[in-house]
């Protein structure tokens, strides 16, 4: 690249600041949230602990549901990060074993890796797991087709990569599940290319239905819910989940590698 074209893409100063600025204040919204819960946050709040006006903080963001927004596809997109993360250092170990034939147990299917991730970004952040998946704040709609959607994509397209990107096409079309009515299989073909919509139907929902167990577990778990297994929900989990990757691919015909399925980038 040309030296005066760096120059021209480089953000200028006052974008820096401006992104500075922006991070410093979501950080301080997370933080708010934290110590305080979701339903506490305001933008007066999140403005005295910087030691800003109100009036100042809207030059940032413009009302208090677009700042909610941004914090939710953080949320969001961080979870994403971690899983991918997880997912990618798995893989890096399984080429570096010495010897796959010398195993005495074989390593644990990446969506395991992916799933043991997100609930350990839940449970290690329930405050801001809380404001994606707790009791909605009123007087907040998240932008249709926003943000907050194309981060959540992200998850969603995580879970699928690893549920499916070992088998052909026709072999999830193919896969054993439910019968769809005419109405909800027409209705899962028009979803998007970007999401979902990459899966055959059968597929879609079968994706959907592992998706709400492991969901599930986790807030369960983030809620209370099943403290009383204390340090062994980490093992009811990975079982859970282990359990339901089983039946899924079970349901698959022919359960050997083939070509990758579309999926969301």
């Amino acid at each position: 690249m040309p030296a005066e074209e760096h120059v021209k893409t480089r953000p200028t100063l006052r974008e820096r600041r401006r992104a500075a600025a922006t991070q410093e204040i979501l950080d301080a919204a997370e933080r708010h949230i934290v110590e305080n819960g979701p339903a506490a946050l305001s933008m007066r709040a999140v403005a005295r602990d910087l030691g800003m006006t109100v009036q100042g903080l809207y030059h940032y963001f413009p009302s208090w549901s677009d700042l909610v927004t941004a914090l939710i596809a953080k949320a969001y997109d961080d979870t994403a990060d971690a899983m991918e993360a997880a997912v990618d250092a798995a893989a890096r170990a399984d080429l570096t074993r010495a010897d796959p034939a010398a195993r005495t147990e074989p390593a644990p299917p990446r969506v395991l890796v992916a799933a043991e991730e997100y609930r350990r970004w839940a449970v290690t952040h329930p405050e801001r797991f809380q404001l994606l998946y707790g009791t909605p704040l009123r007087q907040y709609a998240a932008p249709a087709g926003g943000p907050t959607t194309q981060a959540m994509i992200r998850i969603s397209a995580v879970f699928q990569r690893e549920m499916f990107g070992g088998f052909t096409r026709a072999q999830l079309e193919a896969a054993d599940a439910p019968e769809l009515s005419p109405a909800l299989r027409a209705h899962l073909e028009q979803l998007p290319a970007h999401g979902l919509g990459a899966l055959p139907p059968p597929a879609t929902t079968l994706l959907l239905s592992a998706w709400g167990h492991l969901h599930g577990l986790v807030v369960l778990e983030v809620f209370g819910h099943t403290a009383f297994l204390g340090e062994h929900q980490a093992e009811i989990f990975r079982r859970g989940v282990r359990n339901l990757v089983d039946d899924v691919h079970r349901r698959i015909p022919g359960a050997g590698p083939g070509a990758t399925v579309p999926s969301a980038p």
